[in-house]
């Protein structure tokens, strides 16, 4: 943990802010980093992580104390601070005339040293459920309409046999006698440095604080059992290709009465033969014959929402582009769409006959300077 960052710098405030100054520093985080807002982001993900620890710890006066005196060490017992150990400012790393080294840190931290006298987590405290992610695939104009679809999924469930206790029908789960419920124990080893208290997890109860004597056959005890979720979803219209859905509430169940955690649909979307997107705008490429440039045509352009008429003048040249204002996709969770744009490829025509071939050379020449002046312009260059 010697890469730690800061938690002043994590949240971007001075030492000595005011608590007004370090809430709304961390609402600005919170608003940059959730991972609501970002649900594929592993990189927001830790960084939110890390901001919540640096104001948990921050917002806490006792903790805040202990931080800015003796560094990372005074908050996180896991924390060596590197070869000499502790790093707060009261000791090298020599311990040596000290006869039990527990003592010294229940002198600053209130308990032995397998905690630091900080709380630990309650075992049978709510827990949010596992998010569930799944994949869907979509066509390119069901995309942009909108469209609905089916999902099935795997996920845990309360036991509806024990309610979720994981205990028998009229038995209820014990309090660990060993661990009293904390889930874990204390255990001392003397060394010539003196007596270290640590903790591990209780093996009576394997952590969980608690002793279920008769389990449910239904769920093994586990008090959770896995069940298919079908579902018909909303697909918005506007959405784009890897952009990902999150219905809150459908993931896996709490445990201990924690809420269920959160359904995250990857939306694919195909490719289409005729429209290509960025963004909100569609971008279509359409062949004209070599008559339709030269003397301007109606041509039907295809939309998403079906074909539309649109009048080309004549002289168009390949490559011309127009646009179609509001014809492009919808966009996402908002008012109004973007635009279709449209660009020409003249089709020279291929093996004439010597008819026709004629007749475009008797055409040619009599083109003149007015009909033909930029190919004439450019060769007068090179003369």
């Amino acid at each position: 943990m010697a890469d730690k960052k800061d938690y002043y710098e994590v949240l971007g405030v001075q030492k000595g802010c005011s608590d007004d100054e370090l809430k709304k520093a961390y609402r600005a985080m919170v608003k940059k980093y959730h991972p609501d807002l970002h649900p594929d982001d592993k990189d927001a993900e830790a960084k939110m992580k890390e901001v919540n620890e640096a104001y948990d710890v921050l917002s806490d006066k006792d903790k805040r104390a202990k931080y800015d005196q003796f560094g990372f060490a005074g908050v996180d017992p896991s924390y060596a601070g590197g070869a000499g150990g502790y790093s707060g400012g009261g000791f090298s790393g020599n311990f040596s005339g000290f006869g039990d080294i527990g003592d010294i840190f229940d002198s600053f931290f209130g308990g032995g040293m397998g905690g630091f006298g900080g709380s630990r987590a309650n075992p049978n405290a709510p827990r949010k459920g596992q998010d569930i992610r799944t994949q869907v695939q979509v066509s390119f104009l069901e995309a942009c309409k909108g469209t609905g679809v089916d999902i099935r999924v795997n996920r845990l469930e309360k036991c509806p046999q024990c309610g979720g206790s994981g205990a028998k029908s009229g038995t209820s789960p014990e309090t660990c006698p060993d661990c009293r419920g904390s889930g874990q124990v204390r255990v001392s080893q003397r060394t010539p440095l003196g007596v270290f208290q640590t903790t591990k997890t209780c093996d009576r109860c394997g952590g969980s604080g608690r002793i279920i004597r008769d389990p449910c056959p239904a769920c093994s005890g586990q008090g959770r059992v896995r069940k298919v979720l079908q579902k018909n979803v909303s697909i918005p219209q506007g959405i784009d290709d890897g952009q990902s859905l999150r219905i809150t509430g459908e993931g896996d169940c709490g445990v201990n009465g924690g809420p269920n955690g959160d359904l995250i649909i990857r939306v694919s979307v195909k490719q289409d033969d005729v429209f290509e997107r960025e963004g909100f705008d569609i971008y279509t490429e359409i062949p004209i014959s070599y008559m339709q440039a030269a003397l301007g045509d109606e041509l039907m352009i295809p939309t998403i929402d079906g074909k539309v008429k649109y009048r080309i003048p004549a002289g168009t040249q390949n490559g011309d582009s127009f646009v179609l204002r509001g014809q492009g996709v919808p966009r996402l969770y908002r008012s109004g769409r973007g635009d279709h744009h449209v660009s020409v490829r003249v089709e020279v025509p291929r093996n004439l006959t010597k008819k026709q071939a004629d007749l475009l050379k008797a055409f040619d020449d009599s083109l003149d300077d007015r009909n033909d002046a930029g190919r004439k312009s450019f060769f007068d260059r090179f003369k």
